[in-house]
């Protein structure tokens, strides 16, 4: 414990030399609704870089007529994030079979290669009738460097159980140096009635596994809430770097967080040595909303995905609505 205590103690006097701030680039994508399957959205953006092909493919969940979530996709030029080179004309995956975890909306989250093999872990959707919707982590896998998909299996890689009664959802998933495969996922913790609509209140947790298939939870809470208002604290995005690991994710309140800009999802940030105790250092994030409210992205900004591309880091995010109003991209200067 208190060699923990003094590397912090280092890494506290480093960070308070550092000044982040991301520079935003601008909207990438928002579907236009030519396509039956995608009207709307396009969500939670999963960038992974393909250095031998040049291109940046973007995985993210839009919507269809039914306002059902479906995976799609599209590859940017690594040279040039805005010039899209390729729009896929059908979803990657196609809903579950009736009854199973993923038959109303399936939604990627995370994206990491092993052996020569691309792992997408994603959400599977149901609608309930007590509350809006539940979740569960699903997982599909890519023989052909992410250009197509096939489910592992018919049900999720977990589901509630005794420890986490209510849901999960949103992964981020590394291997760390010593093979271990580390998960900060969504953990929802509860259900309120929120002006007569059922809201759910989640963090995220951490999560451990030998192969990516099979996980150990403890409930263990990497990013807890504040205060009792803090209500949404979802999709970690984890880089290590020189032994710390850095995290952003995004946060909202209970209250009217779809309409007030004062409550909607802003970006966070929090560090840690182990990738396991973490401080929240929110205010060092780097990036918020528009100044101009009717910007794309004036009212909220939220899920981000931080990945590194030709010596840059950079960070896709959505802002409105969720990602209705598509998503974009900004640079980390320092």
């Amino acid at each position: 414990m208190l060699v923990i205590q003094q590397e912090k103690k280092v890494i506290d006097q480093v960070t308070k030399f550092i000044k982040m701030h991301w520079k935003k680039l601008g909207k990438i994508y928002q579907p236009d609704g030519s396509l039956s399957w995608s009207q709307s959205h396009a969500q939670v953006p999963v960038a992974d870089y393909i250095e031998n092909e040049n291109i940046v493919r973007v995985y993210f969940s839009t919507r269809d007529e039914q306002n059902r979530s479906m995976p799609g996709m599209i590859e940017l030029d690594a040279e040039n994030l805005f010039d899209i080179k390729h729009i896929g004309n059908k979803p990657l995956m196609e809903l579950g079979a009736l009854g199973t975890f993923d038959d109303c909306g399936v939604m990627p989250s995370w994206i990491i290669t092993h052996d020569d093999k691309k792992y997408m872990y994603y959400i599977g959707w149901n609608v309930r009738n007590t509350i809006a919707y539940h979740n569960s982590v699903g997982l599909a896998i890519s023989s052909d460097n992410g250009k197509s998909f096939e489910k592992f299996s018919e049900g999720p890689l977990w589901d509630r159980d005794y420890k986490e009664p209510q849901y999960s959802g949103t992964s981020c998933v590394l291997i760390d140096d010593d093979g271990t495969w580390k998960n900060w996922y969504l953990s929802c913790t509860e259900w309120r009635i929120v002006n007569g609509k059922s809201e759910p209140r989640y963090h995220i947790k951490y999560g451990e596994s030998k192969d990516g298939i099979n996980w150990v939870r403890k409930g263990t809470i990497a990013i807890d809430y504040r205060n009792n208002d803090e209500a949404g604290i979802v999709k970690a995005s984890v880089i290590k770097e020189n032994g710390l690991y850095k995290m952003w994710y995004s946060y909202r309140n209970f209250a009217d967080y779809r309409t007030d800009r004062s409550n909607s999802y802003r970006i966070g940030y929090a560090e840690s040595i182990n990738g396991i105790d973490w401080e929240r250092k929110d205010s060092l994030s780097g990036i918020t909303v528009a100044e101009n409210e009717n910007e794309w992205d004036g009212l909220m900004t939220e899920y981000p995905h931080v990945v590194d591309i030709k010596g840059k880091r950079y960070m896709f995010y959505n802002g409105n609505g969720f990602g209705q109003s598509g998503f974009g991209v900004a640079v980390l200067e320092k």
